[in-house]
């Protein structure tokens, strides 16, 4: 569906974006605002006043808030996969550079730093009305949205939003936002290689690779491709809809994390239902919804990372320019051995010839 009014020239203003929703009700924000040449944080903005209402970004008021909600539907998504997580917010860990929300159902590292813009959102959608809190990063892409649910206690959502009301309500004034810095692969220095190895080596946790990349100053493809058979191997772009089918039919537990900013939000159980739409593979289960665009990943690799108890798989897929998409692992507890079932999974995709994908490129 495209947008009958496309400004092509100049940014269009608070009341002509409200004019173009008004045309194209059944867009979604995201499709609507690239139409417009806008972010979707200027489009939430264009609504203050209409429905929308600026509130404070406050984490130790926010989170602790919305564990008294109860059930509702907590979404993360990148440019390729959206992920989306039913259920109530329970233990919140608070940190300046990176916070948690801990629990069984919705599972979250959220990094403050990037939570510039949050708006609390009411859509009318025919006889109902559609509340969700919407945050923003300071380039205006979302990074995480929260939808109320028929479990939802209104009362409770209703105090939360009033507590991080904002004094200005100003209608008709956009916000401002930062030009995206795009990402982009890193020429690897000379002679990092062995630094690389001998660092991967010694990691006794999978979480100390983040550190070991900033050390390197190297992103994560770059690592792979200089890690070596044994630590990381590429696979055929098919391979994630073929993981997301045989954890499903084996009823094989997983961790999904999908990221962008200023989230990274996880699933941790089974899955059940795959559903092939399109360019999209979807997972439809009760409590966890997956949209994944296929025809965007563009590398796939399989990886070996040492763990407290040996080493732990990941498959990770990629898209053109090397951003991460999403990342799969077995579930497993702390202390635990890897899922026997998962790493037979991850190590018999089908792999692609090293050398090909090496010399492609260079």
């Amino acid at each position: 569906m495209k947008a009958d009014h496309i400004f092509l020239q100049d940014r269009p203003n608070a009341g002509e974006i409200r004019e173009a929703r008004a045309k194209n009700p059944k867009m979604r924000e995201r499709d609507l605002a690239r139409c417009l040449g806008i972010t979707e944080a200027e489009l939430a903005a264009s609504f203050v006043g209409y429905g929308v209402s600026r509130i404070a970004v406050r984490f130790d008021d926010l989170f602790p808030g919305l564990t008294g909600v109860g059930e509702v539907m907590a979404l993360t998504r990148n440019e390729s996969a959206v992920h989306e997580k039913i259920g109530p917010f329970e233990r919140y860990i608070p940190g300046k550079r990176a916070a948690m929300m801990l629990g069984e159902r919705i599972d979250m590292r959220m990094f403050p730093g990037n939570w510039v813009h949050g708006f609390a959102v009411d859509k009318v959608d025919g006889n109902d009305v559609r509340r969700s809190l919407q945050f923003f990063d300071a380039h205006g892409e979302a990074v995480q949205k929260i939808h109320a649910r028929p479990g939802t206690d209104m009362a409770a959502w209703t105090r939360l939003v009033d507590s991080l009301l904002l004094e200005d309500q100003t209608p008709d004034r956009l916000p401002d936002v930062a030009e995206t810095d795009s990402f982009s692969r890193k020429v690897p220095l000379e002679g990092i290689e062995t630094a690389l190895r001998d660092g991967w080596q010694a990691m006794t946790d999978p979480h100390q690779f983040h550190g070991l990349l900033q050390d390197l100053d190297l992103d994560r493809v770059s690592a792979f491709e200089l890690a070596g058979e044994s630590r990381a191997w590429p696979l055929h772009n098919g391979s994630v809809p073929a993981l997301l089918r045989l954890v499903a039919s084996e009823r094989i537990p997983i961790m999904c994390f999908v990221a962008n900013r200023g989230c990274i939000q996880i699933h941790c159980g089974p899955i059940r239902t795959v559903i092939d739409k399109g360019p999209w593979i979807n997972v439809m289960d009760p409590t966890f919804h997956l949209h994944l665009r296929t025809d965007h990943i563009h590398e796939v690799w399989a990886v070996r990372k040492p763990a407290d108890a040996g080493h732990v798989t990941s498959v990770e897929a990629y898209d053109r320019d090397g951003q991460q998409i999403i990342q799969f692992f077995g579930m497993r507890g702390e202390g635990d051995a890897e899922r026997s079932d998962w790493r037979g999974l991850a190590e018999n995709l089908p792999r692609l010839d090293r050398a090909i994908v090496l010399g492609a490129a260079e």
